[in-house]
């Protein structure tokens, strides 16, 4: 077939429903939503092959054969989304032979000897959904008001400067360092530069980390705080960063679905992951449009309870706040406390305060705690452990394994801390990874019920995602179906809940607003400042 000819192919097709097999939803998946051709379900080999590969439910060596090598090598496409669309089929000397048939037989075949293949099925289908989820969501695009965001950017840094230079209210931050500091020649920038001159006024600090600072009582620490904030902005969001991803009044980040060894997104482009309160004004939704922003409150403390199908954590967790439902129940007295130790307990917090009260909810919380503590022990002991749905955490690193060579000691103390620190990992991968599991059930619904709402139209003049922030989504939505969006997210988070726990009692609740402007998310004070 002529590769111009695929987007009438896969549209007349998709009346039935198919599920599509490719190697690569980011290779694919662009050029056909260019064309005005939406495709309901996929099937992607990279990202399926990924997850067989690691499953401990997988018999080892399934991915050997044909080809096994390419598919090894297979990266995700850097080209989604571009504007350019001309060259996205042009296959490189990599994938230009690769057999999906091959793939997928292998990969069936892996997947039915499981013994448990309905949970690898149902991971696999969930993060090929996903992978269309974040083709739409950079096709679409964050609609961007560049002006807003301009006007932000000359307030707090100054007119824009030429290209190689700093604007002008950046350099007068960095000077207030230095004349705080009494020290005309310092470099800002430097850690070991700034450091040192704290040190001549008398202040003694580890680092320069904002927490750090803020427990000073010094001048110099109040402007290195402003001029962080400053330089961040303008190296993370400022106007070399709108030139590269804000087109045609859209924000088009590139998103990496399972990017971390947990299966949580990274963005491979944009930032979208680590979108900053101070931008935020700058994300306004269209003329007669809204944006509807829902969040689901302490997700993966609730992955907890339903994982584990703890009845007394997930009895706690009935209600908008799983911490105070913590202290109704008698277990501590303070929210502060429910949250510390839960998060301890998922963090490893094992000395001092935490360790305290991790110990006493315990035995409170026994099959809750009990979870996350064997799976520590597991990582400890060199040991794979999996999500819910199945997917494995990854194998010791190398450079964990012991060093027989030099003084014997010291190596079983060294060998002992690493060993420690990849039972803290295994102990909150399995929590993290099963919270990534259940957004995105809940993308991968909420994707179909949001198309299902408009009788016709390509994806952007529905409504549509434009972003994930891991247990947040954002929603570009004509106003007018406002409430059927928010309505669309509330049965989504409901079919994600059911996928992954079946008929175990645990609330998932959500928090929606509906907005012009993603600043006001969640919000009835101001505009966000730098600051926040």
């Amino acid at each position: 077939m002529d590769l111009a000819e695929l987007p009438a192919y896969v549209s007349a097709r998709e009346v039935g429903q198919p599920r599509w097999v490719w190697d690569d939803t980011s290779r694919w998946y662009p050029p056909l939503l260019a064309a005005g051709v939406r495709v309901e379900r996929c099937h992607d080999l990279r990202l399926a092959r990924r997850i067989l590969r690691h499953a401990p439910a997988v018999a080892p060596g399934w991915e050997q054969g044909e080809q096994s090598e390419a598919w090894d090598q297979l990266r995700p496409s850097t080209s989604a989304g571009d504007d350019d669309d001309g060259g996205l089929f042009a296959a490189d000397d990599l994938t230009e032979h690769l057999r999906a048939d091959l793939e997928d037989a292998r990969q069936q075949a892996a997947a039915a000897a499981s013994s448990e293949s309905g949970r690898l099925r149902l991971l696999v289908a969930a993060e090929s959904s996903g992978a269309l989820a974040a083709v739409e969501m950079t096709h679409a695009g964050v609609p961007w008001r560049s002006d807003v965001h301009e006007a932000m950017l000359t307030d707090l840094l100054g007119p824009r400067p030429p290209r190689g230079a700093r604007p002008a209210k950046l350099e007068a931050a960095a000077e207030q360092v230095r004349r705080t500091l009494g020290a005309p020649r310092l470099h800002p920038d430097s850690q070991a530069e700034v450091l040192a001159a704290l040190r001549q006024v008398g202040v003694e600090l580890p680092s320069l980390r904002a927490h750090a600072l803020q427990a000073v009582d010094h001048p110099a620490a109040e402007a290195l705080l402003r001029y962080k904030q400053l330089v961040r902005l303008f190296t993370t969001n400022g106007w070399a960063w709108s030139d590269d991803w804000v087109r045609a009044g859209r924000f088009r980040p590139h998103y990496q679905p399972a990017g971390s060894a947990t299966g949580r997104w990274s963005s491979n482009g944009g930032g979208a992951l680590s979108f900053p309160a101070v931008v935020r004004p700058a994300a306004v939704a269209d003329d007669g449009w809204v944006l509807v922003v829902a969040d689901v409150a302490q997700l993966e403390p609730r992955v907890l309870a339903g994982m584990s199908r703890d009845r007394a954590l997930a009895h706690a967790a009935r209600g908008a706040d799983l911490y105070r439902g913590m202290v109704v129940d008698g277990a501590v007295p303070t929210r502060e406390e429910a949250k510390f130790a839960l998060l301890g307990a998922m963090y490893g917090a094992t000395r001092g305060q935490g360790g305290q009260l991790v110990a006493g909810l315990t035995r409170r919380y026994p099959a809750a705690f009990g979870l996350v503590e064997e799976a520590a022990r597991t990582g400890e002991r060199g040991g794979t452990v999996r999500t819910l749905l199945g997917r494995g955490s990854p194998p010791v690193d190398a450079h964990q394994e012991a060093d027989e060579a030099g003084d014997a000691s010291g190596n079983r103390e060294a060998e002992a801390a690493r060993w420690r620190a990849y039972g803290r990992f295994t102990r909150n991968f399995v929590v993290q990874g099963t919270g990534a599991e259940w957004a995105l059930c809940w993308v991968a619904d909420l994707r179909n019920r949001l198309w299902r709402l408009a009788p016709s139209g390509p994806v952007e003049d529905r409504p549509h995602l434009v972003l994930f922030l891991h247990d947040e989504v954002v929603i570009h939505a004509p106003a007018a179906q406002a409430d059927a969006v928010v309505e669309a997210a509330h049965g989504a988070a409901a079919t994600a809940t059911r996928l992954l726990f079946g008929d175990f009692d645990v609330d998932f609740p959500l928090s929606t607003s509906v907005v012009r402007s993603y600043a006001e998310a969640g919000k009835s004070a101001p505009v966000p400042t730098l600051s926040e």
